[in-house]
């Protein structure tokens, strides 16, 4: 959607392919939020021990269901090799960059076409109950103001009850607090989006499936569905979980696995105030408009829709566990949804052009930063389809590393 945004904005004929109707799934389940404060890749020291521990436990905040698959072998041989400390240092400043031309860049959009859509900017609190856990957010909030100059603030159990969730009490030993982030409700802009998309002249292909590719010896000239055949001068394969089947058909090798990750949203009042990660349980809250939705977990087993009760019953017990008088309903839980992000071997982003083929980008593999990193992805497109300069530098997002 943000690359046919910024494709249109430039004068570009723009047509959208998608086997589904473009109303659900990741970009529809996500937290919302656009958060600078997260600029460490998910390959990071620790994952691999983590990984392995947690491997056979299926309620786990990540879980990897060991399965005879080529695909994911690479994918899991090429992410415990790049979990360390230097993968770590080389990421954090393109993982920071990325992340501040998005939050402009919603806020451009917005004003651009008035969306009527949460852009929260209340920023964003980590909670944490254990000594570890604040050990290591007191770490990574050190480094965000050393490294960024982000504003960062500590604060106590007493303080967090008196200023920020005054209206439910929490069970944990207090925060570090980043007013540099947002929060917004996807569904809201999604819609709004397809709709400005359609008045402006993009056409949405939806329900129809691409099947292959035909071109000369360096580039492609027509994509074909279970439906038609379309010409077109680029190409951009941005079909998040699913972009390495795609690729595939190109023969472009891709390092990405489908991550699923799960929803709550509790439509009745909650007192929650504050967008939060629960650091030990690894999960988002989110105060939206009209609804607190708690999300998370990190499942890789493949593309598939089955629902893993135990892990949603581990989201419940998360969020139970941090806010006292904290109910969520077996009718919640009757109402899970789930999206599949595309998680690269490394942790960052797959943006730019292939080196196969002259005219095919591939804007994919953003794990859970996929929805603060939409409109930055687009633009960047934009800009090397424009031939310009981009925003900011690309080489830590080349697709063909």
């Amino acid at each position: 959607m943000s690359t046919a945004y910024y494709l249109n904005r430039e004068g570009h004929q723009v047509t959208i392919i998608d086997k589904t109707d473009m109303s659900s799934g990741a970009s529809y389940v996500n937290a919302g939020y656009v958060a600078p404060s997260h600029f460490r890749p998910i390959a990071a020291p620790g994952m691999v021990s983590k990984g392995l521990k947690w491997m056979f436990d299926s309620s786990s905040p990540f879980y990897m269901k060991p399965r005879l698959d080529m695909d994911f072998f690479k994918w899991a041989w090429s992410f415990f090799r790049v979990s360390n400390a230097n993968h770590v240092k080389r990421s954090i400043r393109p993982i920071f960059d990325i992340n501040m031309l998005s939050r402009e860049l919603f806020k451009e959009i917005i004003s651009e076409t008035g969306f009527q859509t949460q852009f929260d900017e209340k920023g964003l609190m980590m909670y944490f109950q254990t000594q570890h856990g604040q050990k290591e957010e007191f770490e990574i909030a050190e480094q965000a103001q050393k490294e960024f100059g982000i504003a960062t603030k500590l604060v106590g159990k007493k303080e967090i009850a008196n200023e920020f969730e005054p209206n439910i009490e929490m069970n944990i030993l207090g925060g570090v607090y980043y007013p540099c982030d947002r929060q917004m409700t996807p569904g809201q802009f999604m819609q709004q989006m397809k709709t400005y998309l359609k008045d402006r002249g993009v056409e949405m292909k939806s329900g129809e499936e691409v099947k292959s590719f035909s071109g000369k010896e360096n580039s492609i000239t027509k994509v074909h569905t279970d439906g038609s055949s379309y010409e077109g001068d680029e190409f951009v394969l941005a079909a998040g979980a699913w972009t390495p089947q795609i690729a595939k058909k190109l023969k472009i090798p891709l390092l990405i696995q489908a991550g699923k990750g799960y929803r709550l949203d509790v439509q009745k009042h909650t007192g929650i105030r504050m967008p939060a990660v629960l650091v030990e349980k690894n999960m988002a809250v989110s105060p939206m408009d009209g609804f607190t939705r708690f999300a998370g977990t990190m499942e890789l087993a493949g593309i598939n829709s089955n629902i893993r009760s135990k892990r949603v019953q581990a989201i419940k017990n998360g969020a139970e566990s941090f806010y006292k008088g904290l109910s969520i309903s077996p009718e919640v839980l009757d109402k899970v949804d789930y999206g599949l992000r595309p998680v690269s071997f490394d942790g960052l982003p797959l943006i730019g052009r292939s080196s196969k083929l002259d005219n095919v980008l591939v804007a994919s593999g953003h794990a859970m930063m996929g929805w603060g990193l939409g409109p930055a992805t687009g633009k960047l497109i934009t800009e090397l389809v424009e031939n310009k300069k981009t925003s900011i530098n690309m080489e830590a997002f080349n697709p063909n590393r």
